[in-house]
């Protein structure tokens, strides 16, 4: 089968070896959904902002499908581990939630059910190219796209203003702002180096222009020490080695305690991040902007930090039913309007059309009732179509995790922990039988 991982980059019918993997490109089968006229029960598993509200509307305006919601931790947190151990035990449920990054890795394994059969054209036609390139793996379907997840950068704006400190636009500008936040307050710092979150990092240097997995003909190559890179793991390393930025896990109680007392200045983030805060710090309403994502030369450019997708493991034998509210919920207004009325969601959908409508949903209350989603319309579209995902990411995530944490002065650097995620990749992809270079 031939690979499809964006416009830009398509990999000829000799892909076939090197994906050897992804065999029978299938799972469970054709759908059985229900027949005798009792509506069809479907569970499914996630954990992104109003999910529960979502499934409550779908439920209320649906007689043919119910659905029931299990709540699981974030991907990274547990939720992919409990997946893949439901799917091996033959217990998974009929819909789970999977970001881009671990699809691949999700179907190489064998653990979904090919969906293109029951997944409407006309509705995969409205969505985010980008989006559709990431879920169309081996030329077949593997997901249904909910969001796009372009970064942004989120600053008190009060703090700002109160320390005279202008809004980056580039990264020199950055840095220059991050020296005058430490120099208003020696406690203070204009943002956190994330190490338990490689995504994050990822997003910087695919929005440099990086682009670390490639398949061509039947071999992976893999390359982390291209320009883009290595210009973004030497300027992290310099605000780490400066003392220019926090060293905190993500959505940890010291990230959240450092923005509750105002010794974090800003976030930087996806456009999810906009109900994080919210949610967040209730009590910081009106003193948070939204602005660009700092770029290396001033022009709109943009990684994708996440954002989630809908697939069908490869045991439910509901696949029909699942992919119709997987649909529903990605691609309707009722379903969009339903998760971010919850007033957690600052959801940017992957359905191009359902923008306005989502704008409307949210209460920018928060943000001194800025249009946000005008700036994730221009951030969204500058995504740049280079970047892939390997069918290892949980491996090379893993083995950055691992090294990001005890980067510390005069000891292990960025860099190296970059290298450690290469080398455990190429590892990985020889263990698998599969050709690499890099």
């Amino acid at each position: 089968m031939s690979l499809s991982w964006s416009r830009t980059s398509r990999v000829i019918a000799g892909t076939a070896t090197a994906l050897a993997v992804l065999t029978a490109c299938g799972g469970g089968g054709d759908a059985t959904d229900s027949a005798d006229g009792k509506p069809v029960t479907l569970t499914f598993w996630g954990w992104t902002k109003g999910s529960t509200d979502v499934v409550d509307a779908f439920n209320a305006s649906h007689t043919d499908i119910k659905v029931k919601f299990e709540e699981i931790p974030s991907g990274n947190a547990g939720g992919y581990a409990k997946i893949s151990n439901a799917v091996k035990a033959g217990n998974a449920p009929d819909l789970v939630s999977i970001e881009y990054p671990s699809l691949p890795e999700f179907v190489s394994s064998g653990a979904l059910q090919e969906i293109g059969d029951v997944f409407p054209e006309s509705a995969r036609a409205g969505l985010l190219p980008q989006a559709v390139e990431l879920t169309t793996l081996g030329g077949k379907n593997w997901a249904v796209p909910f969001d796009a997840a372009p970064q942004a950068f989120y600053y008190r704006k009060d703090l700002f203003e109160k320390h005279k400190i202008e809004v980056p636009t580039t990264w020199d500008a950055f840095r220059k702002a991050a020296e005058q936040v430490k120099k208003a307050d020696g406690k203070a710092r204009i943002a956190t180096f994330f190490p338990d979150d490689p995504t994050t990092f990822e997003a910087m240097a695919w929005q440099a222009g990086a682009q670390w997995f490639k398949a061509e003909n039947d071999t992976w190559k893999i390359d982390t020490t291209d320009p883009a890179t290595t210009k973004v793991t030497a300027y992290w390393q310099g605000l780490l080695d400066a003392g220019l930025v926090h060293k905190n896990a993500s959505f940890s109680p010291e990230w959240t305690g450092s923005l509750k007392n105002g010794t974090t200045f800003g976030y930087l983030g996806a456009s999810w991040g906009a109900g994080v805060l919210k949610g967040t710090l209730p009590e910081q309403s009106g003193k948070w902007a939204v602005a660009p994502m700092p770029t290396w030369d001033g022009k709109p450019a943009s990684g994708m930090l996440g954002g989630s997708t809908f697939a069908v493991p490869k045991n439910s034998t509901k696949k029909a039913a699942a992919v119709e509210f997987a649909t529903w919920m990605s691609t309707t207004e009722e379903g969009v309007k339903a998760r971010i009325a919850s007033g957690t969601s600052s959801a940017f959908p992957a359905a191009t059309a359902l923008r306005p409508a989502a704008r409307k949903a949210f209460d920018a209350g928060f943000y001194g009732g800025q249009d946000i989603y005008a700036l994730f319309e221009t951030a969204g579209a500058s995504i740049s179509s280079r970047w892939a995902w390997g069918p290892t990411t949980g491996t090379t995530n893993t083995a950055i995790k691992d090294r990001f944490g005890a980067v510390a002065p005069g000891g292990p650097t960025l860099a190296d922990a970059v290298k450690a995620g290469h080398d455990a990749t190429v590892a990985e992809l020889t263990k698998r039988g599969l050709k690499v270079e890099g």
